[in-house]
């Protein structure tokens, strides 16, 4: 009798913006096998420290183009930039195509952007709410200048 390893799904964390798609596999392994398919990413390799094998098949929610992607390993974890096949598409409900819900798979809520975001949207949002709130600093400013004593009745102060 022969004993197989099989392949543990890996933690993997995923997010998108308008054209693109944010795949991390949270696991350290020095010589991952990364395939990136137009339909498909796969993922297989021994992690460290406990050599332990690790593997994946993630099939996409649509089209990607494998020219335009990439992956970096950063020695904990490995990034993947997926490039959509059509970047003017609407944003994926979902990552992958087979609508499961996989234990493995979560949200990377500190790389997701909403469809109606962009980052200028947000810098002039924040500009506006900066000002504003410096306005109506100004605003409060004013409105002790312009006071007069009658409004106010406080004691004089003795000395």
């Amino acid at each position: 009798m022969t004993s197989q390893l099989i392949a543990t799904p890996p933690s993997v964390s995923w997010a998108q913006g308008s054209g693109s798609v944010f795949l991390t596999f949270n696991v350290e392994c020095e010589k991952p096998d990364i395939k990136i398919e137009r339909k498909a990413v796969s993922f297989e390799g021994i992690g460290k420290p406990d050599d332990k094998l690790y593997g994946v098949v993630i099939p996409l929610y649509s089209e990607i183009d494998p020219e335009k992607s990439s992956y970096t390993n950063k020695g904990r974890l490995i990034e993947v930039v997926l490039t959509k096949d059509k970047t003017n598409a609407p944003f994926w409900p979902a990552l992958t195509s087979d609508k499961k819900k996989h234990h493995w798979l979560k949200i990377d809520f500190n790389r997701w952007q909403d469809e109606d975001e962009s980052d200028d949207l947000d810098e002039m949002n924040n500009v506006c709410l900066d000002k504003l709130s410096m306005d109506d600093y100004g605003d409060d400013n004013e409105k002790e200048d312009s006071s007069s004593g009658e409004e106010e009745d406080l004691p004089d102060i003795e000395q």
